[in-house]
């Protein structure tokens, strides 16, 4: 039960588009939160939310990587990758694992967590999970790869196998990264504050949700959920009710007649 990794400057406009299963979880999971309390609620929707950005982390690697490949002169490693990444956009992942098993222990740390990245992301596609779990473990345990794609790749692996965590070692585990001065604040956040509420702790996961729903930052629609994970919670989210009504009141008139 696992919410996935976005980074805090995301908007909701930016990334590929979630597929019309994606848009029908989120629906019924803002609905649940309606109608559910918050322990039924993370039981029953946690993990899947968090499944809508696996695509998205997937091209952010090997886009960041296949760049910086580029510049260091490694143009025959890079180009495989963008041809890998052509496969994934088509969705023809036994392709990509193919192609990228002759880089995931290439000398050059950029060719390397890249290929690791896109062979997660398509072992996930497949079904092959304890596969990806390994793959992102071996990214963040890399200490030649950039700092922000160890931890990027250290809270898919926590999301992956969210479930089969103890709460405890998944608040240990992101604590450096659930804070707001984090690039990865919105999403670690979201986990630790589950976890919390897993160990029973309602206090701690009302004070991270309230700090995610106030961040004017992070995407409007993981500050949503977290608005009303507060509500469940009975956690005063809203600075300033004024703003929150005439915005409430704008979305509920629509648009101004031409």
């Amino acid at each position: 039960m696992a919410p996935t990794p976005t980074p805090t400057n995301t908007n909701d406009t930016e990334g590929p588009e979630h597929s019309p299963e994606d848009e029908v979880v989120m629906r019924e999971s803002d609905e649940a939160v309606r109608k559910d309390d918050a322990a039924q609620f993370v039981q029953k929707y946690g993990l899947i939310i968090g499944s809508v950005l696996s695509v998205f982390l997937l091209s952010l690697g090997g886009y960041l990587y296949y760049n910086s490949q580029v510049e260091a002169g490694l143009e025959a490693d890079s180009e495989e990758l963008v041809s890998v990444i052509d496969y994934a956009e088509a969705q023809d992942f036994p392709s990509v694992k193919d192609r990228t098993s002759s880089l995931l222990d290439n000398e050059t740390s950029g060719v390397r967590t890249s290929a690791r990245f896109l062979q997660a992301a398509a072992a996930l596609e497949t079904g092959e999970t304890d596969r990806a779990i390994e793959l992102y473990a071996q990214i963040a345990a890399d200490e030649g790869a950039p700092k922000g794609l160890r931890d990027m790749a250290r809270l898919r692996e926590v999301a992956t196998n969210f479930d089969d965590r103890d709460p405890a070692d998944i608040i240990a585990k992101l604590a450096d990264l659930a804070h707001p001065e984090s690039p990865f604040f919105g999403s670690a956040a979201e986990l630790t504050a589950i976890a919390h509420l897993e160990a029973g702790n309602r206090e701690e996961a009302g004070a991270l949700f309230a700090a995610i729903a106030k961040d004017e930052d992070l995407p409007q629609g993981l500050r949503d959920r977290a608005l009303q994970m507060t509500g469940q919670l009975g956690v005063d989210a809203v600075e300033d009710v004024e703003a929150l009504l005439e915005q409430q009141g704008a979305a509920s008139q629509g648009p101004a007649a031409p």
